[in-house]
């Protein structure tokens, strides 16, 4: 059974933001009016992407390093 610590669960947070931000960025990219702009939007998503990724990951090292 694995422990959600402070530290894992702040990860998981990070990670549902960047997957919601990188599902926003695709549906304003999709409708041609992106709010803050073609440029903007494309480096949202592609931050968002990776960055989604690596907390998931860290989240789910630092579960598992913290069970017992």
């Amino acid at each position: 059974m694995g422990i959600l610590t402070p530290k894992s669960g702040l990860l998981l947070l990070g990670s549902c933001i960047t997957a919601i931000a990188g599902v926003g960025s695709i549906f304003e990219l999709s409708s041609g009016e992106p709010d803050y702009g073609v440029q903007v939007t494309s480096i949202i998503l592609g931050l968002s992407i990776p960055l989604t990724a690596l907390f998931f990951i860290a989240a789910v090292r630092d579960a598992r390093a913290n069970i017992k």
